[in-house]
């Protein structure tokens, strides 16, 4: 394989100032026939070499999942879960789920103490916040369905990145030293591995090496039975878990339905139930249709307060009606009524904000981790994919299994423990989302694919827990309404809003004084004193000429990838 730094010298064009409309573009790397963005250049290296090797899409698909695992474990996963929207070369669409399910000996009260009180941190962390892991069974089934290369030959490559290890970058050095003493208290010592691990050194992740090696010889049953179940369910139990054999066995990824609306002369697809994403994103984009928002200026007080008004109504919705729709009957048609949604935003008033307080669903508080990974790809042949993927919070549960090479899940946390209560994110539960056994939790993840006159144009999708809606729908209204290139989209700086807190959360240093003042006028709380990142985009636009350009996040290590 071709070295990283050939590749990152002759191919790799990113750029990370700050974006105008009203400047000269700037273009993220440009290629002519398929691209990896992914949240690392040797996840997007290893599934764009593959697909220079005559693999699909799918195939690239499989390779870079994995290799974020290996590479970016405060997010990449095998004991994870995720979403994959998928457009073939002739245009149809389709969607796999495979989110993490709810143990067999889950129940509706476990994280309440007897006074029904949630017990504080039973959800997030340890071995009882672990949900059936599905992110294997997911690429395999994709791989089953859709892949033309050997898996073991798929795999290769990310086993020997895995043996041959990673160089630490700053960014992750930092991640590390945030959470080095939480992850020792968790696991009762430090983690060899990863502790006091710098920039510039190599990781090694050879346990993993070895559970890859046995999914790549035996396939489904390399991870959810035989040795490797046997010492996962082992361990997990040791440490007070309720994951069985069982669970894994049955466990199963779910092809769906996507969901589908459009926008002006936009068709965009997104991932529906149990991921909130896609209705969410279509009843927001329906709000604002009637609104000329191209004429408003960009980032500015009208614009911000229209998409607000949006945010705040439909994730009322959200929070109060979605859930596993296989457990849950979802009211779509109705949610994407248009007739529902004009009465939605009746009480809009330009002149004044519109208190959450005032807000119901339409007749809860949710805030997911920011923790989770995607990335975006488009191969030769046409397909493309987008794919998010997580563990919840930053290294999930932090509880790791040394012998295996796995970071856990904490995804129970994203089930209501109790309705009315926030989660760790922020978000609050409705009985839609209560937990229940084999039941899949609710999650804002919203991998997206988006066409216009019928051809494929943007592969999008976003970390960023409850903010990926609001980041995935201001990123598509950056190319689409303000004309930016796919690498300014990414770059433009963000805001959020999502019910309840009742607060616009603005990024840091990106809003000017005079906007803010006037949206505090108009009686719009927003943070002050405190500012975060709103997602790490990954994203890839298809130009009039046919090239492909890419839009990798400068918020992270963000690579796009492609020849």
């Amino acid at each position: 394989m071709t070295s990283l730094h050939s590749i990152s010298a002759s191919i790799i064009l990113l750029f990370i100032a700050s974006c105008s409309p009203n400047t000269e573009q700037q273009k993220g790397l440009v290629t002519e026939n398929a691209m990896v963005v992914s949240a690392r250049i040797e996840a997007s290296t290893i599934g764009a070499e593959l697909m220079k090797k005559g693999g699909n899409a799918f195939d690239a698909m499989v390779a870079t999942e994995m290799a974020l695992a290996v590479t970016f474990p405060f997010a990449g996963n095998l004991a994870g879960g995720g979403f994959m929207v998928y457009r073939l070369e002739d245009g149809s669409v389709g969607s796999i789920d495979y989110r993490e399910k709810a143990p067999l000996q889950a129940s509706r009260d476990m994280y309440l103490d007897k006074e029904g009180n949630v017990i504080p941190g039973m959800s997030t962390t340890g071995a009882m916040a672990i949900g059936v892991p599905g992110t294997v069974d997911g690429i395999l089934q994709v791989h089953e369905k859709f892949g033309t290369l050997a898996l073991e030959d798929i795999l290769a490559p990310v086993i020997a990145l895995a043996r041959k290890g990673f160089v630490v970058t700053k960014k992750q050095e930092n991640r590390l030293k945030y959470y080095d003493s939480i992850l020792t208290e968790v696991n009762g010592k430090p983690l060899k591995e990863f502790s006091g691990k710098k920039e510039g050194d190599t990781i090694k992740r050879i346990s993993l090496a070895n559970t890859l090696e046995s999914i790549s010889k035996k396939n489904r049953d390399g991870f959810y039975s035989g040795e490797v179940a046997q010492k996962m369910i082992t361990f997990i139990q040791e440490k007070g878990g309720i994951l069985t054999l069982e669970d894994l066995e049955i466990y199963r990824a779910q092809w769906r339905d996507p969901v589908q609306f459009n926008y002006e002369d936009l068709n965009i697809i997104s991932m529906g139930p149990p991921s909130s994403g896609g209705i969410t994103m279509a009843q927001i984009f329906k709000m604002i249709e009637p609104y000329d928002i191209g004429q408003y200026e960009h980032n500015k007080d009208e614009y911000i307060q229209l998409l607000t008004e949006s945010f705040r109504r439909a994730y009322a919705d959200r929070n109060y009606y979605l859930g596993d729709p296989d457990f849950v009957d979802i009211p779509t048609e109705k949610l994407l009524d248009s007739a529902y949604l004009k009465n939605r935003m009746s009480s809009f008033n330009v002149e004044k904000a519109t208190l959450s307080s005032s807000i119901k669903n339409g007749e809860m508080n949710y805030y997911e981790s920011d923790e989770t990974t995607h990335y975006s790809i488009v191969d030769q042949f046409g397909n493309a994919v987008s794919v998010t993927t997580t563990i919840n919070g930053g290294y999930g549960s932090k509880l790791y299994s040394d012998e295996l090479g796995l970071f856990f899940n904490n995804e129970m946390d994203d089930f209501s423990a109790k309705q009315g209560v926030p989660n760790m994110f922020g978000l609050i539960g409705a009985e839609a989302n209560k937990i229940q056994p084999q039941k899949r939790m609710l999650s804002s993840m919203t991998p997206t694919i988006v066409e216009k006159d019928n051809e494929l144009f943007m592969v999008v999708g976003t970390p960023g827990g409850s903010t990926i809606i609001t980041a995935v729908t201001q990123t598509i209204l950056n190319t689409h309404e303000f004309d930016m290139s796919m690498q300014e989209a990414v770059n433009a700086n963000r805001f959020h809003h999502q019910w309840l807190p009742d607060m616009v959360t603005f990024e840091p240093n990106g809003f000017d004084d005079s906007t803010l003042q006037k949206l505090s006028i108009k009686g719009y709380i927003h943070n002050k004193g405190y500012a975060r990142i709103i997602g790490k985009v990954d994203a890839i636009k298809v130009l009039p000429s046919g090239l492909l350009e890419g839009g990798a996040d400068p918020r992270g290590d963000d690579t796009a990838i492609g020849f």
